[in-house]
């Protein structure tokens, strides 16, 4: 009898180890190489109204096990699907796989909006939603809310002409005082009116000081630092979100929603910060830091020091 045939329950033994062995460390080297950064997984939209779909899937090549939690109590393995939230607010979804990766995505939930208009065959005139006092030199929104007109001009009390000619638009008041504000549409027999009273910025000897004394690049900034944080605060407060948030995009952003904002050494967009702010409530904006680009026409970051009250 050869070594061979002697050895032979020894030598499966060793065998059957090394091969159970190779393949944990096969496994252990594939489960290793994986990180959350390639999880593929899609949530859409990210903004919704309360009763709207938010549509979810996982893509994920890796992962035996599977678990979506959407921050309002809802769980579920499902691979894909919908999910619809109740109450408005700003929601992290999480996509967990075995336990060990994760991916969230932010989810804001506004309120149902009510249409203006039960029924589209039933004609009702048009309104105008817009805030009943807003800042002198402040970018005011003004929105047409109508079933059926396609032609808009908006006056605004300031020039005598006509203003504006879009469905949706903005005007800020040069001058204090109470106008009324006058929409011209081609579904309505009367015009539409909305009065707005317009606070002044300053005091008057304020004013008169600033056309006289020249401010430093200095001086500048720090107003915009000011004003900044005011508005924030003012959204942190509960104040009307659409006023403040496109004031700061339209007059120091250039409209771009997606600059960097740093708050407490976390970075995330404009946009997402001021929705977290608005739901996120009893925060004190300590301080604002803005960056300003080279020609100082456009808020390239901002850097925001807040606490709890």
């Amino acid at each position: 009898m050869n070594y061979v045939q002697k050895n032979r329950k020894n030598i499966l033994l060793i065998s059957a180890g090394v091969i159970i062995l190779a393949g944990l460390l096969i496994w252990a080297l594939q489960k290793k190489g994986y990180t959350s950064e390639d999880m593929v997984a899609t949530i859409s939209p990210n903004s919704v109204n309360v009763g709207e779909s938010v549509n979810f899937e996982d893509k994920t090549p890796f992962g035996k096990t599977r678990k979506w939690v959407f921050s309002d109590g809802a769980e579920t393995t499902d691979k894909k699907g919908i999910h619809i939230y109740k109450k408005p607010g700003y929601y992290q979804v999480s996509l967990i796989l075995d336990n060990e990766f994760t991916k969230t995505f932010p989810i804001l939930v506004s309120s149902a909006v009510v249409s203006a208009v039960a029924d589209p065959a039933i004609r009702t005139s048009t309104i105008i939603d817009a805030p009943s006092q807003a800042m002198q030199l402040e970018n005011v929104l003004f929105r047409a809310v109508s079933n059926d007109a396609k032609i808009y001009s908006w006056k605004f009390g300031e020039s005598g002409n006509i203003d504006a000619k879009d469905k949706m638009v903005t005007y800020a008041f040069k001058n204090p005082g109470t106008y009324v504000v006058t929409l011209y549409t081609d579904g309505d027999l009367e015009p539409v009116i909305h009065q707005i009273k317009i606070l002044p910025s300053y005091p008057v000897q304020d004013q008169q000081e600033i056309q006289v004394v020249a401010q430093t690049e200095g001086e500048v900034i720090n107003k915009i630092n000011d004003d900044f944080r005011y508005h924030l605060q003012q959204i942190a407060n509960g104040s009307n979100f659409n006023m403040h948030y496109y004031y700061l995009l339209r007059t120091y952003l250039c409209n771009k929603d997606n600059v960097s904002v740093s708050a407490n050494n976390k970075n995330i967009s404009f946009y997402y910060y001021c929705t977290g702010l608005q739901f996120d409530k009893n925060n004190l904006i300590q301080e604002v830091t803005t960056t300003v680009d080279p020609g100082q026409n456009c808020v390239t970051k901002v850097e925001v020091k807040q606490s709890k009250e």
